[in-house]
């Protein structure tokens, strides 16, 4: 007999990190020119996208207005937002100016009630120390009135305290799915804040660490058993909060397919972009015998 299914409240959302990607030309978009619109493209088939692009610099606000010009003919669309790495990965934060740099990039998408999320993403060099407490709550001062989830790497985090320090503030824990290796945060289904928030990197256990090139941790395609458990605990969380699923496993377009596989896990619409039907075939249309072999 199946376990009956969770009533949910909150909205789940399912998308891909980025959209700028040389590689998903012929297997995610067309193999058309410049002026093909990748963004507006995915905004038809997904109702959220992390912007990652701003984790690098910080980009002018007319680069919010014209995302949101771009995907206006979906309103129930989102964009989470990369916080500039200088905030999470540097000894010394940034500037007053940064900080206002930051703040006028977010206020179009904050204004017009299209901001999904901040996310915060920390290195696994970042530990659960009293200075890290102290970072955290700077930034949260800094960025207040935004919705704020964290990405932690380190299992030094994995503590009731932690979690409760996030709750005080409401800030959101951002639940990963990646390599387990050492001490690093196993996947989790915590909840401390609104939205809750999943990230999919991939299991690239042989490129996590030592890689030629930096796509190639995210050189994964999940194989449905492996997103299984996952659909219930999306589904747990959304029974009070709106709910984040993000794939990053972008290489090759692989993180369209794993999102378009838990869209349907969660009984959500689908549509597949006619170039990754091509590509992927029986896999990315719903058929459960090539599941096995992926991964």
């Amino acid at each position: 007999m199946e376990p009956p299914e969770l009533e949910t409240r909150g909205a789940i959302r399912v998308g891909p990190a980025g959209w700028s990607y040389e590689d998903w030309r012929g297997v995610v978009y067309p193999d058309a020119g410049s002026r093909f619109d990748s963004l507006a493209f995915l905004a038809r088939y997904f109702d959220a996208i992390e912007v990652n692009t701003s984790f690098y610099r910080t980009p002018p606000a007319g680069h919010a207005t014209s995302w949101l010009r771009r995907t206006s003919f979906n309103q129930n669309f989102r964009f989470t937002i990369k916080l500039f790495q200088g905030f999470t990965h540097q000894e010394s934060l940034p500037g007053d100016s940064d900080v206002r740099a930051f703040h006028d990039f977010l206020a179009p998408i904050a204004g017009a009630g299209r901001l999904g999320a901040l996310l915060m993403q920390f290195p696994w060099s970042f530990r659960a120390t009293g200075r890290a407490r102290e970072r955290l709550s700077t930034l949260f001062d800094l960025f207040s009135g935004y919705p704020i989830v964290v990405e932690v790497r380190h299992g030094s985090f994995q503590i009731e305290r932690f979690h409760h320090f996030l709750e005080e503030h409401r800030v959101g824990f951002v639940n990963i799915d990646q390599p387990v290796i050492g001490d690093a945060i196993p996947p989790t289904s915590i909840v401390t804040g609104d939205p809750a928030y999943v990230r999919f990197h991939g299991r690239n256990y042989e490129k996590w660490i030592e890689h030629d090139e930096p796509w190639q941790r995210y050189d994964y395609l999940y194989a449905q058993e492996e997103l299984d458990p996952w659909v219930g605990r999306i589904r747990s969380m959304a029974r009070s909060n709106d709910v984040f699923a993000i794939t990053n496993n972008h290489f090759r377009g692989q993180a369209i397919v794993n999102a378009i596989d838990l869209k349907r896990s969660l009984d959500q619409p689908v549509e597949v972009p006619p170039p990754l039907a091509a590509y992927y075939g029986p896999r990315v249309l719903g058929d459960p015998s090539s599941f096995r072999d992926s991964g």
